[in-house]
């Protein structure tokens, strides 16, 4: 059994971020990326100050498909651990969230909730 659908990974454009509604009772999104058939996910909030990653409701930029950057604040965080390599968190990490791709879909992993 797979865990909830979180998105299609076709629909995320490769290098790129979405952030998608995974139902969180605070409203935190979860801001799944793509490289190739990779994908990444974690809470939409920034370490630093606990603010969302995207400035407009869904837009999350992501520089050279390797790092994601915070709209507010311009940390940069890497795709694959989600550590902060620069900006005025560094070396902290954004909160991970368990995916699977699976059939070309985006699932937490099974069991587990899409947010902790």
């Amino acid at each position: 059994m797979h865990g909830a659908l979180l998105c299609r990974l076709a629909s995320i454009p490769d290098g790129g971020a979405c952030v998608v509604d995974a139902g969180h009772a605070d409203g935190t999104g979860v801001v799944v990326i793509r490289r190739g058939h990779d994908a990444w996910a974690y809470l939409n909030r920034c370490p630093h100050f606990s603010v969302c990653l995207d400035y407009e409701p869904g837009e999350v930029l992501t520089y050279d498909g390797q790092v994601l950057m915070c709209a507010h604040h311009s940390a940069l965080f890497r795709f694959e651990d989600g550590r902060c390599i620069e900006g005025p968190c560094a070396g902290a990490a954004l909160t991970p969230v368990a995916i699977r791709v699976v059939d070309g879909e985006v699932r937490c992993a099974a069991g587990m909730p899409a947010v902790p």
